[in-house]
C-alpha cells in the first residue's frame, strides 16, 4: 500500500491524494480489490452515507459503487428525533417514551400531540388540543365516497 490515500470528491469527481498519517476519525477504509486502491469513508452516528461508496471506480468515467439492499434489511432511511425502532428488538418508540407506555396510559389524542410538540400535553393543552381537533373533524362527502371505492379489507398501503 501507498502512504497516501486518494478521496473523490462526490460531487465534483475531483480526486486529492492526503498522506495516511493524517488523522481521519470515525471513518472506514475500503480496500477495493480489483484496484488495491483504498477509500476512507466517513463514520456518523454509526452509519455511512452510501452517496460516499460513489468514489469507488475502477475507471474515472464509471457510475461508482452503489449498494444493494433486498427488503431494505439495513438500511436507515432517515435520522429522526421522532421515531425510533429496532425491529429485531421489539422496540418502538415516539419521542423516546416506549408504545407499550403510551399504548398503556395515553389517549390517540395525547400521541398524536406528543408526535408533532414533542412532549406530552398537560391537561390544559389537551382540552384545547381536542377542542380543536373535534371542530375540524368534518370531511367532504367527496372523500368519504372515494375511501368506500376501496375494499373492505384493502391494506392501508395500496390506500
Amino acid at each position: 500500500m501507498s502512504d497516501v490515500l486518494t478521496i473523490t470528491d462526490s460531487k465534483t469527481g475531483k480526486q486529492f491524494d492526503i498522506p495516511k498519517d493524517i488523522v481521519m476519525p470515525d471513518h472506514l477504509n475500503i480496500i477495493d480489490s480489483r484496484t488495491g486502491r483504498e477509500f476512507p469513508v466517513p463514520i456518523t452516528d454509526e452509519t455511512i452515507k452510501a452517496m460516499d461508496l460513489r468514489q469507488i471506480k475502477v475507471k474515472a468515467d464509471d457510475f461508482g459503487m452503489m449498494t444493494y439492499d433486498p427488503a431494505f434489511m439495513n438500511t436507515a432511511s432517515c435520522k429522526s428525533k421522532i421515531t425510533f425502532i429496532d425491529g429485531d428488538k421489539g422496540i418502538l418508540q415516539y419521542r423516546g417514551f416506549p408504545i407499550e407506555q403510551l399504548a398503556e396510559h395515553c389517549s390517540y389524542l395525547e400521541v398524536a400531540y406528543l408526535v408533532l410538540y414533542g412532549e406530552l400535553p398537560n391537561k390544559k393543552q389537551l382540552d384545547e388540543w381536542t377542542k380543536n381537533i373535534t371542530l375540524h373533524t368534518m370531511l367532504h362527502e367527496n372523500i368519504k365516497k372515494f375511501m368506500e371505492g376501496f375494499h373492505p379489507d384493502a391494506h392501508p398501503m395500496g390506500m
